[in-house]
Parts: C-alpha cells; structure tokens; sequence
C-alpha cells in the first residue's frame, strides 16, 4: 500500500523503516527538520518539500500518517491536511492524542467526507525490532481496508505462547493490535495502558529502593542486609511472576551502573496519566495505585530517590527519554508548564 507519514521522530522514523522493510509499500514522508527526511529517502521512502507535495505524491485515495507529540502541532497539522485532502482520504494520528480531540477532529472532517482515525501506538525505540502494539479507533470498513498497513507494523505472534480458549475471538489480537470501536477509543485504551504502565514502574522503582535501603544505619545490625540489586533483578527476570519488559530494562541498567548515577532521578509525565485519573474520577472508579504513580511523578521534581532514578532508567530503556541537563526547576518555585515528553 501507498502511505504518507509526518513526523520521522524516534518512533515516526522506525515506524517507516519497518513498512519499508516488509517490502510491499510504497511511503512518503515529510517532517519540518529536513534532516530527517534524507536518511529514510535513502533507505527507500520517498521524501517531499512540503504537506502539499506529500499529498500530490500519494495516489486516491489517500492515507496520511501523523506521528507527532499529542497538543498544538498535532492539531495544526490535522486542521492543515482536513484542508488539503480529497473526500475518501482517511487521516491517521498515531501519536498520544487526548481521546475527545479525537472525537471532535473525527466530527469535523466527516462533514468534509475525510475519514479519521486514532491510533495509539506502543512500541517506543524497540519498534522497529519488535513491532509495534496498536489499538486502533475508527470506521470498521476503513480500518479493514488499511490492515495491510498495521499487519505490517504489528509484532505478530512471535515466541509468545498463544492463550487457551480464544477460539472465534478476532485474530488481530494475537498479533499484536485490534480495532478497539469507534473513533476515540484506540487513544482511550493506549491512555489507559500508559496510566497501568505508570503503576508497574513505580511498584518497581519502591520494591528496588527498599532493597537498596536494606543496610542503613537506622536498622538493627542484625537486620541489615547488604544486597546486590543488579543480581536480585536478573534473577526476577528468569522465572518469576513479576518477570516483564520493564523489569528486562531495569536489569540492562543495573548491570551497567548500580547506583544509576548517570540519571538525575527527575521523572517527566505524560498526559496519559493525568487523562487516565480524569477518566477514573468521570467514571468513579477507584484508581489509588495510578492516581499515587502520578503524584510519585510530581514529588520527584522536587526530591529524588533511589526509586526515582530507576523510574528514569526504565523510560531511557523504553523509549530513548533523555534526561535534561540539569534539574529544569532549579532556581524556580514552580515548573515551567512546557509540556512533558511522551511515554510510550
């Protein structure tokens, strides 16, 4: 298939090497940084100037890629293309958009006959590798037609074993996404899966600074234990029921820097985690261990621990997060209110 894509970040980029590599299509990119766009040129894709010659480039009836950081760029970028495309050209967003802006672009290109759809995309730099899990929101018969596309960029099965008792359910699940309803609920799971995602490192960043914390002065002698981290996470790794990706990523750190000196410890959000609360608090529902995953965040803005630098190693593992050159509230009382990086 023929698809055009905008924004070649870490994500976007790998995202059109790994269609490129499976050989059978055709993509077009574009990204404001021109220096993106060579390296993927020579590597098959074919590179445009402008949104304007991307769209000349791609034959009707069009499919158009977005992966930017969720906010005012993503909306620009949607409003320019809802101005430039055809009726039958479909838009997607596969960066981590606020759900209920998805609703409202959906609405509002309809009108113009242009089809929208939200894809929220896990995967983070390991993409390219390992594939990329995707729940995807939108019209059924356009999410048919476009399987092709995430066909490719899914894991599939792989070594995973398959679970007992799926038989009749849809397949695309086993291989690594799904079409999860209509319009806005592809980024409502991956909301959710980012807000999860928030609890499971920060029940590992605890469980791994109270093990560090074993031998302080504070406790009895006899009560102390002098404990070697690295080993501890590597053998959690191989057999027990907390054995994950994540805790794959905290072993990998460990085993270069045990005391993680190279992280500040000064963890970013994402707004995935802020929306998940929101939804919880609109549904009701009890959410202590995000809700405190959250608040976890904040505090380490302000004082950092042994938790928060493993939390740091985790997100550099994951999704190639950099740490900022120096704490970026030093000197202030209170954050800049730039929006955070992305978890994938």
């Amino acid at each position: 298939m023929q698809i055009g894509l905008i924004g070649l970040g870490r994500m976007g980029g790998n995202i059109v090497r790994r269609l490129i590599a499976k050989g059978k299509h055709h993509v077009v990119v574009w990204d404001k940084d021109t220096k993106a766009i060579q390296p993927l040129a020579s590597e098959g894709a074919t590179a445009s100037t402008s949104i304007t010659d991307m769209i000349g480039k791609l034959k009707a009836p069009r499919v158009i890629w977005v992966m930017l950081p969720a906010g005012r760029i993503t909306e620009d970028t949607v409003a320019t293309l809802g101005q430039s495309l055809q009726p039958g050209d479909t838009i997607i967003d596969g960066g981590n958009t606020f759900w209920q802006d998805d609703v409202r672009r959906a609405q509002a290109l309809k009108e113009r006959g242009i089809h929208y759809m939200d894809v929220g995309t896990s995967g983070g730099v390991w993409g390219l590798e390992r594939g990329y899990c995707m729940m995807i929101g939108g019209e059924a018969d356009v999410v048919k037609r476009l399987d092709p596309i995430f066909a490719a960029l899914a894991p599939g099965l792989g070594k995973i074993p398959r679970t007992e008792g799926r038989e009749g359910r849809d397949p695309r699940a086993e291989q690594g996404y799904i079409h999860a309803g209509p319009t806005g609920a592809g980024h409502f799971v991956k909301m959710v899966h980012n807000g999860i995602e928030y609890g499971l490192m920060q029940a590992y960043a605890e469980g791994f600074d109270i093990l560090k914390n074993a031998n302080i002065d504070a406790l009895p002698e006899a009560h102390r234990f002098d404990l070697d981290i690295a080993d501890i996470a590597e053998v959690w790794r191989r057999g027990s029921v907390v054995s994950s990706w994540l805790l794959d990523l905290t072993a990998a750190a460990l085993a270069k820097n045990e005391t993680l000196d190279s992280y500040s410890g000064f963890v970013e959000d994402s707004g995935e985690g802020r929306w998940t609360v929101n939804a919880a608090i609109d549904e009701s529902v009890p959410a202590e261990v995000i809700t405190a995953a959250l608040y976890a965040r904040f505090r380490s803005r302000k004082e950092h621990t042994f938790a928060e630098k493993i939390l740091s190693a985790m997100r550099h593992g994951f999704g190639g997060h950099k740490e900022p050159p120096q704490h970026p509230n030093a000197g202030q009382k209170k954050a800049s209110g730039k929006p955070p990086p992305k978890d994938r």
